[in-house]
């Protein structure tokens, strides 16, 4: 299966809005962040937010934040919620009506049940800054000129 670029802005956003915890967080600042436009962006907000994922406050001070705890926000109903999650096989013969759609949907609900085993709260914990005390330094890398050529 493919997800669209949608669906990955939407798991950036809600990643961007757990990070932030319980502070608001500003759509045009978010855009910037994760690089698309404010326009794509206020459109996939306006869908979390109908799906319940975000609330909203509006005005000059206003942003978005999580709706509800990150621990709770399963990656496989963001997924179902930003993607169409009913499989339609073209050209199926009427004899096999079913057939193949049933084995596509049986394939796409196992595809969301290993979504569903991981949540929000992980992947946000994997984009966490590290302190500098705990990065591993890279060695520094020298590089050297090419001699120059002679004519």
């Amino acid at each position: 299966m493919r997800l669209t670029k949608q669906t990955g802005h939407a798991i950036r956003i809600l990643i961007d809005c757990a990070l932030a915890g319980d502070d608001l967080v500003k759509v045009a600042a978010l855009a910037d962040r994760i690089d698309i436009t404010q326009q794509n962006a206020f459109k996939i907000v306006h869908l979390l937010s109908r799906a319940g994922f975000i609330s909203s406050v509006r005005g000059p001070n206003g942003g978005i934040r999580l709706a509800k705890p990150a621990e709770s926000i399963r990656i496989g109903d963001i997924v179902s919620a930003m993607e169409e999650t009913s499989v339609e096989v073209p050209g199926e013969p009427e004899k096999n009506s079913g057939q193949l759609s049933s084995l596509f949907g049986d394939a796409l609900a196992a595809f969301i049940s290993v979504l569903d085993a991981h949540t929000l709260a992980e992947l946000a914990a994997s984009h966490r800054p590290q302190p500098a005390s705990a990065r591993k330094s890279a060695p520094a890398r020298t590089t050297r000129r090419p001699a120059a050529r002679k004519a």
